[in-house]
């Protein structure tokens, strides 16, 4: 006999969409008549062994319970696909099953159904048998439904809720297939859509949502999905049945840590550029503002992650700021030349290669430090961390046993090879130092502060901010002073293309083979801002993001 289709087009279809959706069902298997042995039947026993894989989400399981008829009317996918399918449109996030009765040649057990939803859906579950095997049809894969039916939804979305800024004003409001930004709330805003991919308009769907429904794709919106979207409500469906209705609700407001007039500066200071700018209180790690790619790009961030490099040797006794070393254009590691920026000279002492940003310098102090100690304080900086908002990526660089040869090691110390990060990690490095050597976790809705873990002792903290403050007095990032040892901040500029050797690519402007990287906090001496810039292929970060820093830490300062 032919296997038969289970149902029309639209189930397949939906079926199809839901699937991937099916990981995130919570199993409650209930009641110890469930799990329990003793003297019960072979009907009873194979019904308890599949009602508990039901539980599981383990349908290969149940499908061995089932009659050899069955199992020729229904394939194992299609059987699988119609419990998922059930699953997905009933918005279910549990199961649990109470005690197993036989009835009248068949069994009877208690099913709970919990749904994100509609609540707890109970019903009885009367299985016909045939001997110790279940003879299965579709009607079974939901308490209630009657031969030929299929369970459907209506869904009903609430209207989404307005986001804030710290101070109370709207940054966007309105549905969700219109919403609206303010001017200076526009660009953190973020932006609606419809799910990008099927597993996400399957997980959309399984929330209680129609299908195509819009959802935050990027900004705030994105970040505060979970928290604006609220509970839909609809109407579930056997066939032409009623089974269960509820009301959508609408969620509150939520209120951001942004503050619109430094969002306002860090806009103006993109400049329509492709970028990211990111401000920092460095007392709480609350976002104050983030503009253009501050948090979703990673990059290799040059020189500014010499700060890791620094306090990785600090840490290690391998160097202090005192230590003496050549002055030159460059270094040669694997038989490979790094050269200083320009082919500048510089060196001396360890506080002046890190003030002039030597290459020559830092990329053997990489080496002397090793992998390991370079990777683990980067790590305890925040790299290869699970980010702290949604549409946030990861700022990383490979494990230590992957950096092997000095050449790759004094890469990694300079910012280059396989490090990539976010002006969002660069931001929190600076943190980091801003407060004494402990780190928060970035936030952009109030909430409790949570030290993340203290990352460099207090005092090796106090000699890299004394260091940063002379980057800006005297050092490659001059352009972002406000006065007297008021700002501490580290330059960046990373090549994105060899602009040196037999495999140079010169063509065009040579700024615009690298990215501008900068890094600071102000004041030096009690920080009440950090910002951090990326400018995409912009040139040096003391020429283009210094000047941006400056422009964003002027504004949060300013009336303070």
């Amino acid at each position: 006999m032919a296997r038969r289709d289970l149902s029309n087009e639209r189930r397949r279809r939906l079926t199809r969409r839901a699937a991937p959706a099916i990981g995130v069902l919570v199993v409650v298997v209930a009641l110890i008549a469930v799990i329990a042995g003793g003297g019960a039947s072979p009907a009873v026993k194979a019904t308890r062994r599949f009602v508990s894989a039901w539980g599981r989400g383990e349908y290969l399981s149940m499908y061995r319970e089932l009659s050899d008829g069955a199992r020729r009317q229904f394939g194992p996918r299609a059987f699988a696909a119609t419990y998922r399918y059930d699953i997905t449109t009933a918005t279910a996030t549990g199961i649990a099953a109470g005690r197993v009765r036989e009835r009248n040649g068949g069994t009877e057990v208690p099913i709970t159904i919990q749904t994100r939803v509609f609540g707890p859906i109970v019903g009885r579950l009367i299985l016909p048998m045939k001997g110790s095997k279940i003879e299965w049809s579709p009607s079974l894969a939901f308490p209630g439904l009657r031969t030929g039916e299929v369970l459907t939804r209506h869904s009903k979305p609430p209207r989404r809720a307005a986001i804030l800024a710290r101070d109370g004003a709207t940054i966007v409001s309105g549905p969700a297939d219109a919403r609206a930004a303010n001017g200076a709330g526009a660009g953190i805003a973020g932006q609606m859509g419809p799910p990008a991919t099927p597993g996400e308009d399957a997980a959309t769907y399984a929330r209680g949502m129609p299908h195509g429904w819009p959802v935050g794709r990027s900004g705030l919106e994105r970040i505060l999905e979970g928290r604006v979207a609220g509970a839909p409500g609809g109407t579930l469906l056997a066939g032409n049945r009623v089974i269960e209705r509820a009301r959508p609700k609408a969620a509150h407001a939520v209120r951001t840590t942004i503050d619109l007039r430094i969002e306002g500066a860090a806009v103006s200071a993109l400049g329509g550029r492709t970028g990211g700018v990111i401000a920092l209180d460095p007392r709480t790690a609350e976002v104050r503002a983030l503009a253009g790619i501050a948090f979703s790009s990673p990059q290799p961030p040059g020189s500014t992650f010499k700060l890791v490099t620094l306090a990785s040797a600090l840490r290690a006794h391998a160097a202090k700021p005192s230590t003496q070393y050549p002055v030159a254009t460059h270094t040669v590691l694997d038989g490979v030349t790094l050269q200083n920026a320009d082919g500048e000279s510089c060196g001396g002492t360890l506080e002046e290669a890190f003030v002039q940003s030597c290459n020559s310098v830092f990329a053997p102090l990489g080496v002397k430090v090793g992998a390991a100690k370079l990777v683990g304080m980067a790590e305890r900086f925040g790299f290869n961390e699970p980010v702290p908002f949604a549409g946030a990526r990861e700022s990383t660089l490979p494990p230590a046993r992957q950096i092997t040869s000095p050449l790759e090691i004094g890469s990694s110390a300079i910012g280059q090879g396989r490090v990539a990060a976010t002006p969002l990690e660069m931001a929190q490095i600076s943190q980091t130092i801003a407060t004494g050597g402990v780190r928060y976790r970035p936030k952009i809705v109030p909430g409790p502060l949570v030290v993340a873990r203290r990352v460099i002792d207090a005092r090796t903290a106090h000699t890299i901010r004394r260091l940063m403050v002379g980057v800006v007095e005297r050092g490659t990032g001059t352009k972002a002073a406000l006065g007297p040892g008021e700002v501490a901040g580290k330059t960046g500029t990373a090549e994105l293309e060899s602009t040196t050797g037999p495999t140079a690519d010169t063509s065009g402007n040579k700024s615009s083979h690298t990215d501008a990287w900068f890094t600071c906090f102000a004041p030096a001496k009690h920080p009440r801002i950090v910002v951090a810039v990326m400018l995409f292929r912009a040139g040096k970060g003391g020429d283009t993001a210094a000047p941006a820093a400056r422009s964003v830490l002027q504004a949060a300062l300013a009336g303070r």
